[in-house]
């Protein structure tokens, strides 16, 4: 397997009790501590952290001018509703 491509080494503080806990569960799973962090961030991007990226993903749509106006969309259900009953 290709080993990820990485970022440059950044600097983070944690709260004691959570580079604790990072460290113990880096130990018993005999990966590093680095290793733990990045499942522990990709875990959080996938979860609580992927409704901001889909909001700001929107919002950049938008931006660039790519998005359906609501009137427009609600037409075109009422056309595919009329469609669908005859």
């Amino acid at each position: 397997m290709a080993k990820p491509v990485l970022s440059d080494p950044i600097a983070l503080r944690l709260p004691v009790d959570v580079l604790k806990d990072i460290e113990i569960i880096a130990a018993a799973s005999e990966r590093s501590r680095s290793w733990v962090m990045v499942r522990a961030m990709r875990y959080y991007l996938a979860t609580e952290g992927k409704d901001v990226l889909e909001i700001e993903r929107a919002r950049e749509s938008m931006r660039q001018g790519k998005f359906r106006d609501v009137d427009t969309l609600l037409d075109e259900l009422d056309s595919l509703n009329k469609d669908d009953a005859a």
